[in-house]
């Protein structure tokens, strides 16, 4: 699978260029190229209907999308009382059906430092560094969580939201988490160069890293957008018997954010001042 958004020029449109994903070569022809990754011809479909075209994300007032959500199967790392499994997305463009490990929701990114002190240690040293707060409305998770129910069997465990004392009205507040080791894509932020643009029309203009962003101090703030994620589900039970949907245990969400489309800057959404994470 592809890194999303790992490479590709300085700006995006909707409107995509045909060479923007082109093919490898006559000896592959199932393999083209997105970004400068060689995938293949069905993933790219969905890269560009997800990550290009920014269609079928999960939105307020938005239609349901045209999407199906899936877990091959949980694994068990061989301690500990966890399993896991990624969610698969499969959406239907243009007739066909195209896998993909990513899906997108309207969200706001909270890039607002964090210098909290407790007992006379800094607190919430990572922030904006291996994850962020996201925030989404209710109704937006709650039909997540339904996508998840039919496709997978799993109930969600409300587990994975974190309590704003702020009390944002008709937003849920997730912890995602970024990528930040050695070898591993970094999250990507990209900016609309048109804020008054549709959706269908706009542009956007890579700008950095979600680390990078978050060090710039004119950027220090809740940014309004799409974000795209990879989603895990992790369910608690023991290494010798793997857990099974529907016999009273519920799942775990984990995101991690892996891009973001920003439309700018948004002063409606209180960020979060103390929180108690239920599920990291």
């Amino acid at each position: 699978m592809a890194d999303a958004d790992e490479e590709g020029t300085e700006t995006e449109t909707n409107a995509v260029p045909d060479d923007e994903v082109s093919a490898a070569s006559n000896a592959d022809k199932d393999m083209v190229r997105w970004r400068g990754n060689l995938v293949p011809k069905k993933e790219a479909k969905a890269l560009r209907h997800v990550f290009d075209e920014l269609k079928d994300h999960l939105g307020h007032n938005k239609p349901d999308p045209k999407m199906w959500v899936n877990v091959a199967s949980l694994t068990h790392p061989g301690n500990g009382p966890v399993w896991r499994g990624d969610l698969d997305f499969t959406y239907e463009i243009e007739g066909e059906h195209c896998n993909l490990g990513f899906v997108g929701m309207d969200v706001c990114v909270d890039l607002i430092p964090r210098r909290i002190l407790k007992d006379g240690e800094l607190m919430l040293k990572d922030y904006g560094k291996t994850w962020v707060y996201v925030y989404l409305p209710q109704e937006t998770f709650d039909k997540f969580k339904q996508y998840i129910k039919i496709g997978t069997g799993w109930s969600v465990s409300p587990g994975g939201t974190v309590e704003d004392l702020n009390s944002n009205r008709g937003l849920v507040a997730i912890e995602a988490r970024l990528h930040h080791q050695n070898g591993q894509p970094s999250p990507s932020f990209w900016v609309s160069k048109d804020k008054e643009a549709s959706i269908e029309d706009m542009s956007f203009s890579r700008i950095g890293s979600v680390q990078e962003v978050n060090d710039t101090f004119g950027q220090q703030r809740v940014h309004r957008g799409i974000g795209l994620f990879s989603v895990s589900l992790e369910v608690e039970g023991t290494p010798n018997f793997q857990p099974t949907p529907g016999i009273g245990k519920e799942a775990n969400l984990c995101f991690t954010l892996v891009s973001v489309r920003s439309w700018g800057i948004t002063d409606c959404v209180a960020p979060i001042v103390h929180s108690q994470s239920k599920s990291f």
